[in-house]
């Protein structure tokens, strides 16, 4: 791993080690910080973020093949997460036992094991290994990678806790809920800003200079944000009961979904040489930290989100030289 990899991974965990602080030495105030923060960034600073990429977005320059080996098995892993979670949550309910899950527990989890940190590492482990033309590539995955896991993400738990207020109220309302459904889900600080951005796209306009500027202002806060809250959020929930949580959705996102992409992105759609080493490296990266914001925005499984981004963070130092070896003979 280069040394301009490692120390941005060093800054990563100081950062985190400021917001830890932070909550502990009640920097903040009193109260919960936390929550204050966190919808912050998920109601302003990640819609900026979002609605800035989709609108400058060059989608005649996407090669199909790199995102479709990428986007393919990541939505799967998302799918079977999913899926394994709600048939674990649907006989804990059926059976009556104490510990059964919240509606957005499934949700959270498949998008916890399938966002990767695109950018804090992603950006300069891609610049370092691969150059110009190798960070062009990650780039691209980039432009699309919170916009499509996280409207996804978004969609699917939006629709169990429509499922959940169904569940606890009349049938005869069904009409009235599945167009409160839609609603939330559309109407949402991920979903919105991205289809908003979407149709700026397909106008061909510019984005003025003064909008576009304070687009990327906005935009930039999410980083520190979002790694100070990491902090927050494991000095006020701790990693207690989160363990195991944490390391299989780590050993989900380091290992498993690299290795779906590497078997769809080499026999699937035959890429090699830089091409496969870019789309297998950008699945490898850790937990990113926008899981953590999703969990807090639903209240629901913040503490394994903030250990498996920490967890998933340390283990990458040993599992990205591992993808590299492997990536070495094969191109």
């Amino acid at each position: 791993m280069s040394s301009l990899v490692f120390a941005k991974l060093v800054v990563i965990f100081l950062i985190v080690v400021v917001g830890w602080l932070a909550a502990r030495l009640r920097w903040l105030g009193s109260g919960d910080p936390g929550r204050t923060l966190a919808s912050a960034a998920f109601c302003i600073f990640v819609p900026a973020l979002l609605f800035r990429t989709s609108a400058r977005a060059d989608f005649d320059q996407l090669d199909l093949r790199l995102l479709l080996a990428f986007f393919l098995p990541a939505l799967a892993l998302v799918a079977g997460v999913y899926a394994a979670e709600r048939w674990r949550a649907a006989r804990l309910r059926r059976s009556g036992h104490a510990g059964a899950s919240l509606p957005a527990e499934p949700a959270v989890r498949a998008f916890s094991a399938s966002f990767g940190n695109a950018v804090q590492i992603g950006i300069p482990l891609a610049a370092a290994l691969f150059g110009e033309s190798g960070l062009a590539l990650h780039l691209t995955l980039v432009s699309l990678h919170a916009l499509v896991l996280l409207s996804v993400a978004t969609t699917l738990v939006e629709l169990d806790l429509a499922g959940e207020r169904r569940r606890a109220g009349s049938r005869s309302h069904l009409l009235r809920m599945l167009g409160s459904t839609a609603r939330n889900t559309v109407v949402h600080p991920v979903v919105l800003p991205v289809l908003a951005g979407l149709a700026w796209n397909a106008s061909g306009l510019p984005l003025p200079t003064v909008v576009d500027e304070l687009l990327v202002t906005l935009g930039q806060a999410v980083v520190p944000l979002c790694l100070v809250l990491i902090g927050i959020s494991l000095a006020t929930y701790g990693v207690r009961g989160a363990v195991r949580g944490a390391v299989v959705v780590s050993v989900l996102k380091l290992l498993v979904q690299p290795a779906l992409v590497f078997a769809a992105a080499r026999w699937g759609f035959g890429l090699g040489g830089v091409k496969l080493a870019v789309v297998v490296m950008m699945a490898s990266l850790p937990v990113g930290s926008n899981p953590l914001l999703f969990a807090e925005r639903y209240r629901t499984l913040q503490a394994e989100a903030s250990a498996a981004i920490v967890f998933s963070t340390v283990a990458f130092v040993v599992t990205a030289p591992l993808w590299l070896a492997l990536l070495h003979p094969a191109g």
